[in-house]
C-alpha cells in the first residue's frame, strides 16, 4: 500500500525529499492546487514525479455518500482505504452576502466538523457513534484529508479560512498524537494556513489528556462536552465519568492555557426531562465559577430508536436566560441539518 503524503508535516517532507525546497513545492501542489497525482506537479523533475507517484498517494479516501441540507450544511461519509467509514460535516455559518450593485460584500463562513477515529471508545448513552464500538484511530493524514476533500468538493478557495472542530466521530484526545500532528499540518503557512485559534478540540473530558494537550501548547481552543452537572447523571450519560469525574475535568480546564480573548467552551447537550431543568442551570453556574467559560446549549438531535427526546425551545431558552442573568456567556447552537442525517453516526449507520 502506498504511503499517504498528507501524513507528513513540512519538516517530515524536508527530511524525506532532497533537495529540501521541493517539499514546499509539493505542499503547494497538494494544498493549493489540489492535484490528485504527483505526475501533475510540473515544476518537479520528471524522475522525481515518477518516484513520488510510485511510493506515495495524495488521497486514500473517497466520498461514499453525502447529504445536503436546506440550510446549506453537507454531511459527508468517507470510505477509507480499508473499507471503514467516517463522517464529516460542512456547516455553512454565513452565506455569501452581496452589495446592492451585485458585488460581494461578505464571503461565506464555514465550520467543518471532522472525525478523529473510526467509532469511539467513550460509549456515551446518547451518541449513535458509540453503538458501533471502537475500530481504530485515524492517521493525521486521514484527519487532514477530510478537510481537503471538502475543500475540493465545494471548490472552496485555498485562501478561505475555515473553522475546524474536532467533534465528529471519536474522542480526539484518545488519538492525541495524530490529532496534534493534523493541527500542525493545517496551520502550516505553506499549506492551508488555518490558525490554531480557528481549531477547536472538543473532548468528553479526559482530564489527564487535557493536561497533556495543555503542555503541547498548540494554541488551539478547548471545548468540553459536559452535558451534566453532577457525577451521578454524567456517569449514566457518559461512562467515561468513572475515570474522569467532573472535579478532575474542572481542575484540568483551570490549568489549560487560554488566549485572553478566548473562553473555554462548555458544550451542554439538553435532553428533555433529563438535564433541562432550572436546578441543573443553577448547579452549572456554581460549577463554572472562576472559569473563563462560555456555554453552548445544544438541542439533542433525535435518531431512530433513541431513548432520549428533543427538549422544548421554551425550556432551552429558560435555561439560557438563567445563565445569562448570572453573568455566564451562553449561546444556543442553531440546529443545522435536521432534514438530513445530522447526528453523529447516522449517515454511517445507514450505510453499514
Amino acid at each position: 500500500m502506498k504511503d499517504l503524503i498528507l501524513n507528513y508535516t513540512m519538516q517530515d517532507l524536508e527530511e524525506k525529499i532532497s533537495p529540501k525546497f521541493r517539499a514546499k513545492q509539493i505542499y503547494s501542489w497538494v494544498y493549493h492546487k489540489r492535484v490528485d497525482s504527483f505526475l501533475d506537479m510540473k515544476n518537479l523533475p520528471a524522475k522525481m514525479r515518477e518516484e513520488l507517484e510510485e511510493k506515495y498517494t495524495i488521497y486514500s479516501a473517497s466520498i461514499a455518500s453525502k447529504q445536503v441540507s436546506s440550510d446549506g450544511s453537507i454531511k459527508y461519509l468517507f470510505k477509507l482505504h480499508d473499507g471503514h467509514t467516517v463522517e464529516a460535516v460542512l456547516l455553512l455559518m454565513r452565506d455569501t452576502q452581496y452589495n446592492e450593485d451585485g458585488s460581494i460584500k461578505h464571503l461565506p463562513k464555514y465550520t467543518v466538523c471532522v472525525s478523529s477515529q473510526v467509532g469511539c471508545k467513550v460509549g456515551c448513552a446518547f451518541c449513535l457513534t458509540a453503538k458501533g464500538g471502537f475500530i481504530r484511530d485515524l492517521s493525521a493524514g486521514e484527519i487532514v484529508e477530510q478537510i481537503l476533500q471538502i475543500y475540493r468538493d465545494n471548490e472552496i478557495d485555498s485562501n478561505r479560512r475555515i473553522n475546524i472542530v474536532y467533534m465528529g466521530m471519536g474522542e480526539p484526545l484518545d488519538n492525541l498524537d495524530n490529532l496534534a500532528k493534523a493541527i500542525k499540518i493545517f496551520s502550516n503557512p505553506d499549506g492551508l494556513a488555518i490558525s490554531p485559534h480557528r481549531q477547536t478540540v472538543s473532548t468528553s473530558g479526559l482530564s489527564a489528556k487535557i493536561d497533556r494537550l495543555a503542555k503541547m501548547d498548540l494554541g488551539v481552543n478547548l471545548a468540553i462536552s459536559l452535558h451534566a452537572v453532577d457525577d451521578e447523571l454524567r456517569q449514566k450519560l457518559m461512562p467515561i465519568n468513572k475515570a474522569y469525574n467532573i472535579a478532575s475535568i474542572m481542575e484540568a480546564v483551570r490549568n489549560f492555557p487560554i488566549n485572553l480573548r478566548k473562553k473555554v467552551m462548555f458544550e451542554y447537550l439538553i435532553i428533555k426531562d433529563v438535564n433541562d431543568d432550572l436546578a441543573s442551570a443553577k448547579k452549572l453556574v456554581k460549577l463554572l465559577n472562576g472559569i473563563q467559560a462560555k456555554v453552548n446549549l445544544i438541542f439533542f438531535n433525535p435518531y431512530e430508536n433513541s431513548e432520549f427526546k428533543r427538549p422544548s425551545v421554551e425550556d432551552v431558552k429558560k435555561f439560557q436566560e438563567y445563565l445569562l442573568s448570572k453573568g455566564v456567556i451562553c449561546t444556543i447552537r442553531e440546529s443545522k441539518g435536521l432534514d438530513i442525517s445530522a447526528a453523529c453516526g447516522q449517515l454511517r449507520e445507514q450505510n453499514l
